[in-house]
């Protein structure tokens, strides 16, 4: 009796082991080394809360355009991203199975791909010449009369990482909510006719979201983390960690400015427990939304 009751835990304990290793060991050490001043070669010197008041009194950079853009860009790519991954989800599954499978791969595809399309597709859209692929087009519908150095003018940078997210974030989130989409029971459908039911509005609202809140939840989850964890793109885009006068820094690219370029590794970690807690934010309101009520 004893060994079957053990025998869960023994399946159990890879998980626990790696979940362990990769995530509450390393989250556990950046929040002890945020207490710290730490250069990566001498050993920490404890400084207490000094690295959370500086980050939020003293780092210009990280109040001026940092915080607003994390902001801006996760409300956006974020709730936005969400919004449009229902949308198409729901879209997909009035299809047949046929064309539903294969657009639901062509959305998907780009968040798969996203590292290498980035630097070979966006990246010759928005040249800066006139053989980029934007400014081409515009200049032919006489929009503008010469070039635009798309990745390094500070009024369009943040705006075309934020295009570039969208398209890649139809992820695994995407793929749920389809999944929960084709799960939901037809007969309550010609129930809710029956209840007065009048248009397909009233039907998501109060019979598709209702019957697959486990499927939101996990969209949210995904879309909210996905967002705040989005900074290689403008890096990527411009060539540049910090961006063009920080012009789409995000708290990932901070983080990685302090860790890896000046290694101020106990700011580092500071700025990075500051976006646990903003992830941990988000997820909070979408679970409240979301979590089922006994």
């Amino acid at each position: 009796m004893m060994t079957n009751k053990k025998t869960p835990y023994l399946f159990l304990l890879p998980y626990l082991i790696l979940f362990s290793v990769f995530i509450i060991i390393p989250t556990g050490m950046a929040i002890l080394l945020s207490f710290t001043n730490y250069n990566a070669v001498q050993f920490p010197s404890f400084v207490g809360l000094t690295n959370y008041i500086n980050l939020l009194t003293q780092d210009t950079i990280f109040l001026q355009y940092v915080l607003p853009n994390t902001i801006l860009f996760s409300l956006i790519v974020g709730v936005g991203g969400y919004v449009l991954s229902f949308f198409l989800a729901w879209s997909l599954s009035q299809l047949t199975k046929l064309p539903r499978t294969i657009l639901a791969l062509i959305l998907y595809s780009p968040s798969m791909t996203q590292g290498v399309a980035m630097t070979v597709v966006w990246r010759t859209v928005f040249l800066g010449d006139q053989s980029g692929i934007a400014n081409y087009a515009l200049t032919q519908l006489g929009v503008i009369t010469e070039p635009i150095i798309w990745l390094q003018n500070t009024n369009y940078i943040l705006p075309i990482v934020i295009i570039v997210a969208l398209w890649s974030s139809m992820g695994v989130g995407f793929l749920a909510m389809l999944a929960g989409l084709l799960d939901v029971n037809p007969e309550l459908y010609e129930a809710g006719m029956i209840d007065g039911i009048r248009n397909r509005f009233q039907e998501v609202v109060y019979i598709t979201v209702p019957s697959m809140k486990p499927q939101m939840l996990f969209g949210a989850v995904m879309a909210v983390t996905n967002a705040f964890q989005a900074g290689a793109i403008g890096v990527q885009l411009t060539g540049s960690n910090p961006t063009p006068q920080y012009a789409a820094q995000l708290m990932v690219n901070h983080v990685e400015d302090y860790g890896f370029t000046r290694y101020e590794m106990g700011y580092a970690a500071a700025v990075s427990v500051a976006l646990l807690g903003l992830i941990y934010a988000f997820s909070f309101v979408a679970r409240k939304l979301f979590v089922e009520k006994d």
